[in-house]
């Protein structure tokens, strides 16, 4: 090796090595995946069912309804015209496709991909 004389270039390279080849070595972080009719989960590099309740799910695919407020607007009688309103988001559904994280072993199903 051109570095065999110069050691700490030489430890160096084998240190920097190291590290890119962990890295490259390193498991899949975001996979897609689909959920099946009994809500179970299949991912694109995990062809095995991982059954609802053996993965995790952002709460924004949770079916949970989101609050606004605030504004106003003419046209009322009386008030100011404020208002709120609630929003409901869709949660999954058979059939879905979805981008999962591989947090360490565990799925953790982030949205769905439409």
């Amino acid at each position: 090796m051109a570095f065999d004389a110069h050691a700490g270039t030489n430890k160096l390279a084998r240190t920097l090595h190291k590290r890119i080849k962990s890295m490259s070595d390193s498991p899949l972080v975001l996979d897609f995946g689909k959920i099946e009719s009994d809500y179970g989960l299949v991912t694109n590099t995990f062809p095995v069912k991982i059954p609802q309740g053996d993965y995790t799910v952002c709460r924004h695919v949770t079916g949970i309804s989101l609050g606004t407020s605030g504004g106003s607007h003419g046209g009322h009688e009386y008030g100011d015209g404020s208002h709120s309103h609630s929003i409901p988001v869709p949660g999954l559904s058979p059939g879905n496709h979805v981008l999962v994280a591989w947090v360490q072993n565990e799925a953790v199903v982030i949205d769905v991909i439409s």
